[in-house]
């Protein structure tokens, strides 16, 4: 493929996944199949309680090796790339400087809690029915809005240059978009922008009202765009020759475009650092009855199509904490044998509230706990119990989300690290009553940034193309009895309860 490659159509698309845990590229053909791939896991900082950070200059180095790396394993260079698509870790803020492309903080991560007073504050103000009105969001840490303005009050000088245009804020997208570009362009699409608290889902603007409420100058704001657009052509001296960039979503909507999830009604949840479920709503931005999110599901034309969505902040970072904080495994893959070998987690139940419980819960005080332990507690027990967590959690998110849809849906599509998981994608099918069906690219983030890439660069005609590419690996089928199932929901909630009144017992 490689000695021969030079002079031949430009038909693959280079897709970007900046994760929380790790950065990615992969290389897909026309037909969506990926073909090579780079990785770096990223380093993660925790400088206090609740507190998670990342360099941003860690993020941008990873990034070149990666795609780097990508197409040296494809064996030809960037002549056969026709675009790259860039999907990424949400909410995350970067601040940085216009002119030098130079960061004033380190990245605060989506998961950090630092901003639990500032949001306290506003909520007791009585702003919050306004807040969702206009974005579809609840005041919580997660957003970036809060984020932004803890850091024009921590880094010296930064309000004054940010209100004379000094300055960029932008999520990870935004911040790649840029250094990509070479500082020419400052812009993100309309699903990040929807994850900020400042972006109005009926105008498809940021919203002047809630840019005085958090204290943001307009200065500081990337332009938005549709998901697929023309963002801008790479610096020629980082991959040999210029390419257009000309897809952005962010990580959990880009997974829903991956899972070609384009019907009202369908729902994907992606397994990752954490679990995202959203689930089709069409044209109309509803707002939940039920503490889950609306957001922006994808943008094209001008055209925006919603989703509602439930977060849950720790899912595969809780295995990650069982192999790295714990030295309970060895690697992730382990954890499918130690749940199968055992019948049950022995009443064991493990809230990994790392960092606050996200949906349906929105409790940003709350804190992990193991519970049910006794003398025949065993690694094995532990181990089961974080990957049932995972399957409990998305049950709460079902629930509400078909308490909001009325109906429950016809099956879950899943993505994500964590779906390579047989025992744990049968117990997921069990606890939700749904069948589960894992596609035959599981990189779905990569391949919604890549699908979108590709619309706007011409591979794919339209929606309908992509969708005709999904392809199932295997349907799993609730088996579960019914008793049993209540019983250990009945004790998710009991262990749910106790971590949120701060109570061990």
């Amino acid at each position: 493929m490689g000695s021969s490659a030079a002079g031949r159509q430009a038909d693959h698309i280079l897709a970007i996944d900046q994760g929380t845990t790790s950065t990615r590229a992969i290389l897909f053909d026309r037909q969506g199949r990926p073909i090579a791939t780079g990785q770096r896991e990223l380093r993660q900082f925790y400088p206090a309680d609740g507190l998670v950070e990342h360099d941003p200059e860690d993020i941008w180095r990873d990034t070149l090796v990666v795609c780097r790396e990508a197409l040296q394993a494809a064996g030809f260079g960037a002549e056969r790339v026709a675009a790259i698509g860039i999907t990424n870790q949400r909410e995350t803020a970067v601040l940085w400087d216009r002119a030098t492309g130079e960061v004033l903080h380190n990245a605060i991560v989506w998961q950090d809690r630092r901003t639990a007073p500032l949001c306290r504050t506003l909520k007791a103000g009585g702003v919050e029915p306004l807040v969702r009105a206009r974005t579809g969001l609840l005041i919580d840490p997660y957003f970036s809005a809060t984020k932004l303005s803890w850091l024009l009050d921590h880094s010296p000088g930064a309000r004054d240059r940010a209100e004379r245009g000094e300055l960029c804020f932008g999520t990870v997208d935004s911040f790649l978009l840029f250094r990509l570009t070479g500082g020419r362009v400052h812009a993100t699409d309309a699903t990040n922008a929807s994850r900020t608290l400042l972006f109005n889902l009926t105008t498809q603007d940021w919203d002047p009202e809630l840019l005085r409420l958090f204290r943001i100058p307009a200065a500081l704001l990337p332009q938005v765009r549709d998901c697929a657009a023309a963002f801008g052509e790479t610096e020629s001296r980082l991959f040999g020759r210029p390419l257009p960039i000309t897809g952005i979503a962010g990580d959990q909507q880009a997974a829903t475009v991956g899972q070609a999830c384009f019907r009202p009604g369908m729902i994907k949840s992606t397994y990752g650092t954490g679990c995202f479920a959203l689930l089709n709503i069409g044209p109309e931005p509803v707002l939940s009855r039920n503490r889950l999110l609306t957001t922006v599901a994808y943008r094209l034309d001008g055209v925006p199509t919603y989703a509602i969505e439930g977060s849950i902040f720790v899912a595969g970072a809780a295995v990650q904490w069982l192999r790295d904080g714990l030295r309970l495994i060895a690697d992730a893959p382990s954890t499918e044998r130690y749940a199968a070998d055992l019948p049950d987690s022995g009443g064991v139940y493990l809230v990994p509230a790392f960092t606050g419980l996200g949906a349906p819960h929105w409790d940003p005080d709350a804190r992990g706990g193991l519970f049910g332990l006794t003398r025949d507690t065993g690694v094995g027990q532990v181990v089961r119990a974080a990957l049932e967590a995972v399957a409990y959690q998305t049950r709460d998110l079902l629930d509400a989300m078909t308490a909001d849809a009325g109906h429950p849906p016809a099956a879950l599509r899943v993505d994500g690290g964590m779906v390579g998981n047989d025992w744990l994608m049968q117990f997921l099918a069990d606890m939700l009553e749904v069948p589960v069906e894992r596609p035959a690219v599981t990189e779905t983030t990569a391949l919604g940034a890549a699908c979108l890439a590709g619309l706007q660069a011409g591979l794919y005609p339209d929606l309908a193309a992509v969708a005709a590419g999904w392809q199932r690996q295997r349907r799993f089928e609730p088996a579960m009895d019914g008793a049993v199932r209540t019983r250990l929901l009945s004790g998710w909630h009991d262990a749910v309860r106790r971590v949120r009144s701060g109570t061990t017992g």
